[in-house]
């Protein structure tokens, strides 16, 4: 895949909070006649495009009802051996960065707290954040064998 294409209120916004998780812009560019970048980070590219007149995103998180594109999916296991740790560090990173009084970033909304899942026959550990548009992302963690927990069939 080359990159997942993300539309966005407010770029500025959005590349600044995509930025504490780890992307870097590539390139930018217009398209039409608003604002667009790409983004490289946690292994895959992004594209941020600002649309003008912006309506809410529906929630797809909440709404159980919802079809169409649900999340975009990050692998961290190669980077931490613990997702709630890794989540706190996020949060205190963007709490750290909104102290500025020109900081863009909006304070962390995690969907859903780090958590096991079975997933097929491999236990995940998984936890759900809002972006700064409130489109959800998925952070997974693949765990060893000792450090999974009983989980119910």
């Amino acid at each position: 895949m080359h990159h997942a294409s993300i539309r966005t209120a407010h770029i500025h916004r959005a590349i600044v909070f995509y930025e504490t998780l780890g992307f870097e812009v590539r390139e930018r560019f217009t398209t039409g006649s608003t604002l667009a970048c790409w983004m490289e980070g946690l292994g895959g590219r992004i594209e941020l495009i600002q649309i003008p007149q912006p309506h809410p995103a529906p929630d797809a998180f909440g709404n159980e009802h919802y079809t169409g594109y649900y999340h975009l999916s990050f692998d961290l296991s190669d980077r931490t051996s613990d997702l709630a740790l890794w989540l706190q560090n996020l949060n205190d990173r963007i709490e750290a960065q909104r102290l500025d009084p020109h900081s863009l970033l909006l304070p962390l909304r995690v969907l859903l707290p780090p958590q096991q899942q079975m997933i097929g026959d491999k236990v995940y550990e998984v936890t759900f954040i809002a972006d700064s548009d409130g489109l959800p992302l998925e952070f997974i963690r693949g765990c060893h064998p000792l450090q999974q927990k009983f989980l119910r069939r």
